[in-house]
């Protein structure tokens, strides 16, 4: 066996495999053996083939196969042994000029593309400087969370005349370009929210209605050509609610109301356990607080952001792009064109950070427990739930959620990635210079 490594550049290298009979024939033969003891063949007994019928009859896929493996096994040794940091996968390099007998005397020879990793330098001390906001809830960011819990735990009502945010229960038919109701057209009762309705001049003519007036309603200019809320509320396929074009003749059968919940000692206990809140700036302050929290969250995503963004743009990198769209392409046989033109330069950008990523890892000899994985896995279910409900969910209840989700490997991989990431991001920021900048919400979402 021979192998050696062309270096085509700093970026590329071929890797030139030569395999002669020596190298592979005793694994051929044993394998042939192995098959001729398992085989089933009309004529012999279980187990008692003869090697040479299996030959004859099996021998060149067998063949085939154990090069394949003598391949994969050499390549990887290669790699590992010489320390060669790859890109995506080696490529086989194609050369019809090169045929082979496959009858066990061929002498083989195999070239394949490598990608190779660039050498890099990251390079963060205190003269790197970011950005930490400190996020405060303002006023009508924290008003309408209020009112959207005061909301959960009110109680629904049936006013004679519809308001803002009210539901209009109604029922919808089809039109016509001249006006009149389209024959078997589309005709649904549903719920219309009038806080999903975004043109302003069509929410006013929604408003003071009362049950059986009738108006005419263009949902995509309602809705803002949203076909999720749409297809609900016409009962359609989201594919129908996006190529729809008719207006829709709306008769009101009721205008529902969700009356907002009182501020009483009820209403806090239920929110918060019995008497841990017992007024109304006590319940201000604890919907502060949970705001915030989530606004801490929204700032650590906009610091880690501008980490990598930053990262990637500062730190000199160079990556063998002709190989990897071709690896990309291989790897992906339905990808057009036209969409590795437009995806290439993401997946470069990211690439390049999990290079800075691995970089830091190593240097740093940052680990990556099972415990950590399971406390994050845990804070993400537990963010989830608390989006449908205030109260925390018991905490044994929690820890076997997470047991089970992180069960799928999928999940697992997914939480991995985001450990390993969060405690990249920890060290760049335990290096770096973090600058304390305190801002209202409606002014940090402008910056985002």
């Amino acid at each position: 066996m021979n192998i050696t490594q062309e270096k085509i550049d700093d970026l590329n290298a071929v890797v030139k495999i030569k395999i002669a009979p020596e190298d592979y024939t005793e694994k051929v033969d044993k394998s042939i053996k192995e098959q001729a003891k398992k085989a089933t063949l009309p004529g012999f007994r279980k187990g008692m083939v003869p090697a040479a019928h299996i030959k004859k009859m099996y021998g060149k896929s067998i063949l085939v196969e154990e090069i394949n493996n003598l391949l994969s096994e050499t390549l990887n040794k290669h790699l590992t042994e010489n320390k060669i940091e790859i890109l995506g996968q080696p490529l086989p390099i194609m050369d019809d000029s090169k045929e082979f007998k496959w009858d066990s005397t061929d002498e083989f020879e195999f070239d394949y593309e490598l990608g190779l990793a660039p050498a890099i330098e990251v390079d963060i001390n205190s003269k790197v400087k970011f950005t930490q906001y400190n996020v405060k809830a303002d006023e009508e960011t924290l008003a309408g969370r209020i009112k959207n819990i005061r909301k959960s735990y009110g109680k629904m009502t049936n006013p004679e005349v519809s308001a803002e945010d009210d539901v209009l229960y109604a029922e919808l038919a089809q039109l016509s370009a001249d006006g009149s109701v389209f024959e078997d057209g589309i005709t649904q009762t549903g719920s219309i929210r009038l806080d999903q309705v975004s043109d302003k001049k069509i929410l006013k003519s929604l408003i003071g209605l009362k049950k059986d007036d009738v108006v005419e309603l263009d949902v995509q200019k309602a809705f803002d050509k949203n076909e999720v809320i749409i297809a609900k509320l016409l009962n359609i396929s989201e594919e129908d609610a996006k190529d729809l074009q008719s207006n829709f003749k709306v008769t009101v059968k009721n205008v529902n109301r969700l009356e907002e919940a009182d501020l009483n000692q009820e209403f806090f206990d239920k929110l918060f356990g019995p008497g841990e809140v017992t007024d109304e700036a006590g319940f201000i302050a604890k919907i502060t607080e949970e705001v915030e929290s989530m606004f801490k969250q929204d700032a650590e995503r906009k610091l880690q952001n501008d980490i990598y963004a930053k990262m990637i743009e500062s730190i000199d990198m160079e990556l063998p792009d002709a190989f990897l769209r071709k690896w990309l392409k291989a790897t992906n046989e339905k990808l057009t064109e036209e969409e590795l033109a437009e995806g290439y330069d993401d997946f470069a950008k990211n690439l390049k950070w999990t290079l800075i990523e691995n970089k830091l890892i190593k240097a740093h000899s940052i680990e990556i427990k099972y415990e950590d994985v399971f406390k994050t896995a845990k804070e993400r279910l537990d963010a989830q739930f608390r989006m449908y409900s205030p109260t925390p969910m018991p905490e044994d209840q929690l820890a076997q959620y997470t047991a089970t989700f992180l069960k799928e490997k999928d999940n697992a991989n997914r939480i991995f990635d985001e450990v390993k990431a969060i405690k990249v991001f920890e060290q760049i920021q335990s290096l770096a210079t973090l600058e304390q900048e305190e801002i209202a919400y409606n002014k940090f979402v402008e910056l985002k």
